[in-house]
């Protein structure tokens, strides 16, 4: 089955044309202004794939509701709509991106691949936080992680290129990107993370503060008169490395601290320092840890970033080669030769693994549409 895989987010619309043996046909990427996708643009690239049998949304945030994914119609969207300031940058561009392939593809079968459902089963003691019961109940409040989707791929590659079963791995993988977070993977099941109930919580990003004590929050609501579109402003759009360097772009910040940019450096030093502990909180989760693995665009492309943060880890047995970390391109280990943990790069492939979760929900006997599944 062809699937075609759309990713919308706040930024860019990723457009990508996988087959049945997971081969990536067409992959296109187009930027989007203002969080508004040019659906001319997205018909134009669509019209070019030939053989779409169905469609896979990814989609950030199942919220309570969805803790799978499913099938895609009114009562979904419905929904979904309802739920769209537990992710803010995410949620709206998904339901544009749903909405123009529905006008585009109306007959073919479409699913909404959730970020949040490869955690789903994580222990209720990584994903339960420690608020009253109402709280819990009915809100639906815990902790959901989020890049799903990369996480699952990233894991299962890396028992490809280690040659062992991904059933006897122990992996922590870390997703950075402009939103970054790590997950700690035992056995293909995620068994803790890094993002919480919203995808603010944990590492430091190009734009999201990362974890913030909450009594920080309370402080500023009651002393400097700060209102909740105040405090999502500032913690979603203002925060994390923009906060401290002026930019969320990890090159840039690289290149300002060879000019001597103390800004830059602090940023960096913040960055590492929360991606190190966090990485070794990861690996406690698991009892140890039998691969590291890199990926997204800051974890595939900024050899400084994976340096920094496996150099205060080597007690985990970690050590990289500084020729291989410099150099790699690509699907690559790079070990030093007295590692007794493996570190790997691996490239981000979320479409791959949302075109394998629209096969298997269409593979299944088909639900009440809307009812979960």
């Amino acid at each position: 089955m062809r699937v075609l895989v759309l990713n919308a987010g706040s930024s860019s619309l990723k457009l990508s044309l996988v087959d049945e043996d997971d081969r990536v046909l067409v992959d296109r990427e187009f930027e989007v202004a203002e969080g508004r996708l040019d659906e001319n643009q997205m018909a134009g690239a669509v019209r070019a794939m030939e053989g779409i049998e169905a469609i896979g949304h990814r989609v950030v945030h199942g919220g309570p509701r969805y803790p799978t994914s499913l099938r895609i119609d009114g009562e979904v969207i419905r929904y979904l709509v309802t739920i769209t300031d537990l992710a803010p940058l995410h949620l709206p561009a998904a339901l544009a991106g749903i909405a123009a392939a529905r006008e585009l593809l109306p007959r073919l079968p479409a699913v909404a691949c959730f970020d949040t459902a490869f955690h789903s089963r994580m222990p209720a003691a990584a994903s339960t936080y420690a608020i009253p019961d109402e709280w819990r109940v009915r809100f639906g409040i815990k902790r959901y992680g989020f890049h799903g989707f990369s996480h699952a791929y990233a894991a299962r590659r890396a028992a490809e290129m280690l040659k062992r079963s991904p059933h006897e791995l122990r992996v922590v993988t870390c997703h950075l990107g402009a939103g970054a977070s790590l997950a700690a993977v035992r056995g293909g099941r995620s068994m803790d993370t890094t993002m919480g109930f919203t995808p603010l919580e944990g590492l430091v990003m190009a734009t999201r503060s990362g974890t913030v004590d909450p009594g920080a929050l309370l402080y500023l609501e009651r002393h400097a008169g700060l209102t909740e579109p105040d405090l999502t402003e500032a913690l979603d759009r203002k925060g994390g490395l923009v906060a401290l360097a002026g930019t969320g772009d990890m090159r840039e910040i690289l290149k300002r601290i060879a000019a001597g940019d103390d800004a830059a450096e602090l940023a960096f030093d913040v960055y590492v320092h929360r991606l190190r502990g966090l990485i070794a909180a990861m690996a406690a989760a698991m009892n140890g840890l039998d691969a590291l693995v890199f990926t997204g665009g800051v974890g595939e492309n900024a050899p400084p970033v994976r340096a920094a943060a496996v150099q205060g880890l080597r007690f985990l047995g970690l050590d990289i080669g500084p020729t291989l970390n410099a150099s790699v391109k690509g699907d690559a280990e790079i070990s030093a030769p007295g590692a007794s943990v493996p570190t790997l790069v691996v490239k981000a492939h979320e479409d791959i693994e949302v075109a394998r979760e629209v096969r298997r929900v269409l593979s299944r006997p088909e639900v009440p549409i809307g009812k979960g599944s």
